[in-house]
Protein backbone atom coordinates (compact mmCIF):
# COMPACT_ATOMS: atom_id res chain seq x y z
CA UNK A 1 0.00 0.00 0.00
CA UNK A 2 1.90 3.39 -1.28
CA UNK A 3 0.88 6.56 0.44
CA UNK A 4 -1.23 9.79 -0.84
CA UNK A 5 -0.07 12.99 -1.61
CA UNK A 6 -2.07 16.40 -0.69
CA UNK A 7 -2.81 18.34 -3.40
CA UNK A 8 -4.33 21.88 -3.97
CA UNK A 9 -7.84 22.35 -5.97
CA UNK A 10 -6.81 24.73 -8.69
CA UNK A 11 -10.14 24.74 -10.78
CA UNK A 12 -11.83 22.79 -13.88
CA UNK A 13 -10.92 23.07 -17.61
CA UNK A 14 -11.13 20.47 -20.36
CA UNK A 15 -8.98 18.42 -22.52
CA UNK A 16 -8.81 17.15 -26.04
CA UNK A 17 -8.60 13.49 -27.80
CA UNK A 18 -7.52 12.61 -30.88
CA UNK A 19 -10.71 12.56 -32.40
CA UNK A 20 -12.15 15.48 -31.13
CA UNK A 21 -14.05 14.91 -28.08
CA UNK A 22 -13.46 17.18 -25.11
CA UNK A 23 -13.04 15.23 -21.53
CA UNK A 24 -14.12 17.66 -18.60
CA UNK A 25 -11.29 17.77 -16.10
CA UNK A 26 -9.95 19.32 -12.29
CA UNK A 27 -6.45 20.34 -12.33
CA UNK A 28 -4.77 19.57 -8.75
CA UNK A 29 -1.41 21.15 -8.00
CA UNK A 30 1.11 19.42 -5.56
CA UNK A 31 3.11 21.95 -3.61
CA UNK A 32 6.23 21.05 -2.70
CA UNK A 33 4.45 17.95 -0.75
CA UNK A 34 7.78 16.66 0.94
CA UNK A 35 7.87 14.11 4.35
CA UNK A 36 7.80 15.50 7.63
CA UNK A 37 7.55 12.19 9.64
CA UNK A 38 7.27 8.46 9.69
CA UNK A 39 5.59 5.82 12.33
CA UNK A 40 7.30 2.08 12.14
CA UNK A 41 6.07 -0.85 13.60
CA UNK A 42 8.48 -1.17 16.32
CA UNK A 43 8.16 2.54 17.95
CA UNK A 44 4.64 3.67 16.80
CA UNK A 45 3.06 0.15 16.87
CA UNK A 46 1.99 1.09 12.94
CA UNK A 47 3.41 2.25 9.82
CA UNK A 48 2.92 5.24 8.09
CA UNK A 49 4.44 8.28 6.58
CA UNK A 50 3.67 11.81 7.31
CA UNK A 51 3.52 14.72 4.56
CA UNK A 52 3.46 18.32 4.31
CA UNK A 53 2.26 20.39 1.27
CA UNK A 54 1.98 23.99 0.62
CA UNK A 55 4.33 26.90 2.78
CA UNK A 56 3.30 28.69 6.08
CA UNK A 57 4.82 31.45 7.64
CA UNK A 58 6.52 30.82 10.95
CA UNK A 59 4.55 33.01 13.28
CA UNK A 60 1.76 31.24 12.28
CA UNK A 61 2.78 27.91 13.31
CA UNK A 62 2.60 26.24 16.85
CA UNK A 63 6.06 26.07 18.62
CA UNK A 64 5.20 22.15 18.58
CA UNK A 65 4.85 22.10 15.29
CA UNK A 66 7.83 24.31 14.34
CA UNK A 67 9.99 21.84 16.88
CA UNK A 68 9.00 19.09 14.64
CA UNK A 69 9.43 20.84 10.94
CA UNK A 70 13.29 21.77 12.27
CA UNK A 71 14.04 18.61 12.74
CA UNK A 72 12.80 17.05 9.52
CA UNK A 73 14.59 20.34 7.91
CA UNK A 74 12.15 21.38 5.89
CA UNK A 75 9.80 24.39 5.88
CA UNK A 76 6.55 24.93 7.88
CA UNK A 77 3.78 23.31 5.67
CA UNK A 78 0.27 24.81 5.30
CA UNK A 79 -1.10 21.41 5.59
CA UNK A 80 0.21 18.53 7.45
CA UNK A 81 -1.66 14.78 7.10
CA UNK A 82 -0.75 11.25 7.70
CA UNK A 83 -1.15 7.88 5.23
CA UNK A 84 -1.21 4.47 6.37
CA UNK A 85 1.75 2.50 4.44
CA UNK A 86 2.90 -1.29 4.31
CA UNK A 87 6.30 -1.60 5.84
CA UNK A 88 7.88 -1.43 2.04
CA UNK A 89 6.74 1.58 1.49
CA UNK A 90 8.11 3.93 4.10
CA UNK A 91 10.02 6.67 2.57
CA UNK A 92 12.86 8.87 3.77
CA UNK A 93 12.19 12.11 5.66
CA UNK A 94 12.17 15.31 3.99
CA UNK A 95 11.90 13.53 0.35
CA UNK A 96 9.89 15.07 -2.31
CA UNK A 97 6.67 13.58 -4.04
CA UNK A 98 6.32 14.55 -7.90
CA UNK A 99 3.10 14.39 -9.88
CA UNK A 100 4.67 11.04 -11.08
CA UNK A 101 3.78 9.20 -8.06
CA UNK A 102 0.81 8.69 -10.56
CA UNK A 103 0.31 7.50 -14.33
CA UNK A 104 -2.09 8.45 -16.59
CA UNK A 105 -5.10 5.76 -16.82
CA UNK A 106 -4.76 5.34 -12.66
CA UNK A 107 -7.92 5.42 -11.00
CA UNK A 108 -7.99 7.25 -7.78
CA UNK A 109 -9.83 8.33 -4.44
CA UNK A 110 -10.02 11.70 -3.66
CA UNK A 111 -11.35 13.52 -0.52
CA UNK A 112 -12.08 16.75 0.81
CA UNK A 113 -14.29 19.14 2.60
CA UNK A 114 -17.26 20.00 0.30
CA UNK A 115 -18.26 23.69 -0.43
CA UNK A 116 -20.57 25.13 2.16
CA UNK A 117 -23.73 26.78 1.23
CA UNK A 118 -24.99 28.42 4.37
CA UNK A 119 -28.18 27.62 5.69
CA UNK A 120 -30.77 25.84 3.22
CA UNK A 121 -34.31 25.17 2.66
CA UNK A 122 -35.36 21.24 2.66
CA UNK A 123 -35.95 21.96 -1.35
CA UNK A 124 -32.47 23.07 -1.88
CA UNK A 125 -30.77 20.41 0.68
CA UNK A 126 -32.96 17.40 -0.10
CA UNK A 127 -34.76 18.54 -3.49
CA UNK A 128 -38.10 18.37 -1.92
CA UNK A 129 -40.74 19.07 -4.28
CA UNK A 130 -42.80 21.85 -2.07
CA UNK A 131 -46.26 22.27 -1.77
CA UNK A 132 -48.71 24.05 -4.31
CA UNK A 133 -48.40 27.72 -5.08
CA UNK A 134 -52.14 28.57 -4.69
CA UNK A 135 -55.16 27.32 -3.16
CA UNK A 136 -54.87 28.58 0.10
CA UNK A 137 -51.00 27.68 0.58
CA UNK A 138 -50.26 31.47 0.68
CA UNK A 139 -46.08 31.52 1.27
CA UNK A 140 -45.48 28.68 2.48
CA UNK A 141 -45.22 26.84 -0.64
CA UNK A 142 -41.30 25.90 -0.19
CA UNK A 143 -41.83 24.67 3.10
CA UNK A 144 -41.17 20.90 3.92
CA UNK A 145 -44.54 20.30 4.72
CA UNK A 146 -45.48 18.24 8.39
CA UNK A 147 -42.19 17.41 10.63
CA UNK A 148 -44.45 14.97 12.94
CA UNK A 149 -47.36 12.64 14.09
CA UNK A 150 -50.34 12.91 16.58
CA UNK A 151 -49.83 12.68 20.28
CA UNK A 152 -48.20 9.44 19.72
CA UNK A 153 -45.11 9.42 19.61
CA UNK A 154 -45.53 13.20 20.53
CA UNK A 155 -41.87 13.90 19.04
CA UNK A 156 -39.93 14.64 16.30
CA UNK A 157 -38.08 11.45 14.77
CA UNK A 158 -33.92 11.81 14.77
CA UNK A 159 -32.81 12.48 10.63
CA UNK A 160 -35.88 14.22 9.68
CA UNK A 161 -34.75 15.81 6.62
CA UNK A 162 -35.47 19.81 7.33
CA UNK A 163 -33.80 22.89 6.50
CA UNK A 164 -30.65 23.18 7.84
CA UNK A 165 -26.90 23.62 7.24
CA UNK A 166 -25.41 22.35 3.79
CA UNK A 167 -22.39 21.63 2.79
CA UNK A 168 -18.95 21.59 4.28
CA UNK A 169 -18.92 17.68 5.08
CA UNK A 170 -15.98 15.91 4.05
CA UNK A 171 -16.92 13.90 1.19
CA UNK A 172 -14.53 11.55 -0.79
CA UNK A 173 -15.20 10.60 -4.95
CA UNK A 174 -14.17 7.12 -5.42
CA UNK A 175 -12.67 5.98 -8.60
CA UNK A 176 -11.71 8.70 -10.59
CA UNK A 177 -9.22 8.49 -13.85
CA UNK A 178 -6.55 10.27 -13.93
CA UNK A 179 -6.16 11.41 -17.72
CA UNK A 180 -2.64 13.44 -17.26
CA UNK A 181 0.39 14.28 -15.23
CA UNK A 182 2.86 16.88 -15.62
CA UNK A 183 5.81 16.10 -13.06
CA UNK A 184 7.42 19.51 -13.86
CA UNK A 185 4.43 21.87 -13.13
CA UNK A 186 3.48 18.97 -10.40
CA UNK A 187 0.08 19.18 -11.89
CA UNK A 188 -2.98 16.44 -12.68
CA UNK A 189 -5.74 16.52 -14.35
CA UNK A 190 -8.47 14.00 -12.76
CA UNK A 191 -11.59 13.38 -15.20
CA UNK A 192 -14.26 14.95 -13.26
CA UNK A 193 -15.12 16.96 -10.17
CA UNK A 194 -13.89 16.74 -6.94
CA UNK A 195 -15.21 17.82 -3.64
CA UNK A 196 -14.05 21.47 -2.10
CA UNK A 197 -13.35 24.69 -3.74
CA UNK A 198 -10.77 26.55 -5.50
CA UNK A 199 -7.55 26.43 -3.63
CA UNK A 200 -9.00 24.10 -0.88
CA UNK A 201 -6.29 21.59 0.01
CA UNK A 202 -7.16 17.73 -1.30
CA UNK A 203 -5.61 14.30 -0.56
CA UNK A 204 -5.53 11.98 -3.19
CA UNK A 205 -4.80 8.41 -2.86
CA UNK A 206 -4.70 5.13 -5.05
CA UNK A 207 -8.46 4.08 -5.30
CA UNK A 208 -8.78 1.53 -2.76
CA UNK A 209 -11.62 -0.35 -4.49
CA UNK A 210 -9.25 -1.32 -7.61
CA UNK A 211 -6.14 -3.00 -7.71
CA UNK A 212 -2.89 -0.69 -8.70
CA UNK A 213 -1.71 0.05 -12.07
CA UNK A 214 1.10 -1.99 -12.94
CA UNK A 215 2.64 1.92 -14.36
CA UNK A 216 2.34 2.92 -10.86
CA UNK A 217 5.91 3.92 -9.47
CA UNK A 218 6.77 1.55 -6.32
CA UNK A 219 6.90 2.50 -3.18
CA UNK A 220 6.57 6.54 -4.56
CA UNK A 221 7.28 8.92 -7.31
CA UNK A 222 9.99 11.02 -6.27
CA UNK A 223 12.09 14.20 -7.31
CA UNK A 224 15.46 13.66 -7.91
CA UNK A 225 17.47 16.44 -7.20
CA UNK A 226 19.42 18.06 -9.73
CA UNK A 227 17.36 15.93 -12.30
CA UNK A 228 15.28 17.91 -14.55
CA UNK A 229 11.92 16.67 -15.36
CA UNK A 230 9.79 16.82 -18.74
CA UNK A 231 7.93 19.44 -18.75
CA UNK A 232 5.21 17.43 -21.00
CA UNK A 233 4.17 14.10 -21.48
CA UNK A 234 1.38 14.74 -24.16
CA UNK A 235 0.63 17.71 -26.52
CA UNK A 236 -0.78 20.96 -25.07
CA UNK A 237 -4.65 20.31 -24.46
CA UNK A 238 -4.28 16.96 -25.12
CA UNK A 239 -5.54 13.50 -23.12
CA UNK A 240 -2.87 11.46 -22.59
CA UNK A 241 -2.55 8.30 -24.63
CA UNK A 242 -2.60 6.00 -21.53
CA UNK A 243 -6.03 7.59 -20.72
CA UNK A 244 -8.04 7.43 -24.23
CA UNK A 245 -11.25 5.62 -24.25
CA UNK A 246 -12.27 4.47 -27.61
CA UNK A 247 -15.54 4.70 -28.85
CA UNK A 248 -17.72 1.26 -28.76
CA UNK A 249 -18.18 0.27 -32.23
CA UNK A 250 -21.61 1.29 -34.16
CA UNK A 251 -23.77 -2.32 -35.21
CA UNK A 252 -23.38 -2.84 -39.26
CA UNK A 253 -26.59 -2.76 -41.32
CA UNK A 254 -26.66 -6.27 -40.89
CA UNK A 255 -26.84 -6.65 -37.39
CA UNK A 256 -29.47 -3.84 -37.38
CA UNK A 257 -32.05 -5.31 -39.73
CA UNK A 258 -31.49 -8.46 -38.01
CA UNK A 259 -32.54 -7.04 -34.54
CA UNK A 260 -35.21 -5.44 -35.90
CA UNK A 261 -36.29 -9.03 -37.60
CA UNK A 262 -35.86 -10.92 -34.15
CA UNK A 263 -38.21 -7.99 -32.26
CA UNK A 264 -41.03 -7.74 -34.88
CA UNK A 265 -41.12 -11.41 -34.83
CA UNK A 266 -41.36 -11.47 -30.94
CA UNK A 267 -43.80 -8.76 -31.35
CA UNK A 268 -45.77 -11.12 -33.89
CA UNK A 269 -45.62 -13.90 -31.30
CA UNK A 270 -47.28 -12.06 -28.79
CA UNK A 271 -50.01 -10.32 -30.53
CA UNK A 272 -50.60 -14.14 -31.28
CA UNK A 273 -50.42 -15.14 -27.89
CA UNK A 274 -52.99 -12.60 -26.38
CA UNK A 275 -55.64 -13.10 -29.21
CA UNK A 276 -55.05 -16.63 -28.40
CA UNK A 277 -55.34 -16.18 -24.61
CA UNK A 278 -58.41 -14.39 -25.53
CA UNK A 279 -59.74 -16.79 -27.52
CA UNK A 280 -60.09 -19.48 -24.51
CA UNK A 281 -61.35 -16.90 -22.19
CA UNK A 282 -64.47 -16.15 -24.79
CA UNK A 283 -64.98 -19.80 -25.28
CA UNK A 284 -64.55 -20.41 -21.16
CA UNK A 285 -67.12 -17.67 -20.67
CA UNK A 286 -69.70 -19.17 -23.18
CA UNK A 287 -69.36 -22.66 -21.61
CA UNK A 288 -69.90 -21.09 -18.62
CA UNK A 289 -73.05 -19.19 -19.58
CA UNK A 290 -74.32 -22.54 -21.23
CA UNK A 291 -74.19 -24.80 -18.60
CA UNK A 292 -75.99 -21.78 -15.97
CA UNK A 293 -78.95 -22.11 -18.22
CA UNK A 294 -81.03 -25.35 -17.57
CA UNK A 295 -80.68 -24.56 -13.45
CA UNK A 296 -82.50 -21.09 -14.53
CA UNK A 297 -85.25 -23.27 -16.98
CA UNK A 298 -85.60 -25.44 -13.65
CA UNK A 299 -86.33 -22.57 -11.32
CA UNK A 300 -89.12 -21.15 -13.26
CA UNK A 301 -91.31 -24.61 -14.01
CA UNK A 302 -90.65 -24.89 -9.90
Amino acid sequence: MRTGVIAKKMGMTRLFQADGRHVPVTVLQLEDVQVIGRREMDRDGYTAVQLGAGTAKAKNVAKPQRVAFGKAQVEPKARVVEFRVAEDALLDVGATISADHFVAGQYVDISGVTQGKGFAGAMKRWGFGGLRATHGVSVSHRSHGSTGNRQDPGRVFKNKKMAGHMGARNRTQQNLEIVRTDGARGLLFVKGSVPGHKGSWLTVSDAIKLPLDERAPYPAGLVVQGVELEVEHAPAGFVDDAAVHEIPALPSDEEVKAIAAEQEAGAIEAEAAAAEAEAEATETQNSDAEGDKPAADESKEG
